[in-house]
């Protein structure tokens, strides 16, 4: 049951962000994504190439994980009014709670920032990919909303 509930906004995200052709959701502002320690909501837009060089630093990673404590969301790196926020272009990253972060943290945290997972990645509780976990795009847009 826990899994389940792990995976409801996962599930929900691959939903927002699938493979393939272009979309425009309608905005979702309920709770989507944690972005420095608030829950954010979204509206997926699309699907954007992989950065080319000279646009590299225009993308801010999303981390997805794949097992996690229920209620876990995706985390931004960064988020509206934190000037390191570029506007909700994404480069997804897969994440997975090792089986010591397992182990370490019975029950899991969530984690609500990117002080969070780089925190528990330093510990070597966390592994971290590129790439979108769930076949989803790597790279894609979708603002941050406030939630109501």
């Amino acid at each position: 049951m826990k899994l389940r509930l792990a995976l409801a906004p996962l599930v929900w995200l691959l939903a927002l962000t699938g493979a393939g052709a272009a979309y425009a959701d309608a905005p979702n502002f309920g709770p989507a994504i944690y972005g420095d320690g608030e829950v954010w909501g979204t509206k997926g837009l699309g699907e954007l190439p992989a950065p080319n060089g000279r646009n590299n630093r225009s993308f801010d990673k999303l981390f997805i994980f794949v097992n996690g404590a229920a209620g876990q969301l995706a985390v931004s790196e960064a988020a509206p009014g934190n000037p390191a926020f570029n506007g909700g272009r994404w480069s997804a990253q897969t994440v997975m709670w090792t089986a010591e972060g397992m182990a370490a943290n019975n029950p899991l945290p969530v984690l609500k920032s990117y002080t969070d997972i780089q925190i528990y990645q330093s510990l070597g509780y966390l592994a971290i990919a590129p790439g979108h976990p769930f076949g989803g795009p790597d790279y894609f847009e979708c603002p941050l909303l406030p939630v109501h």
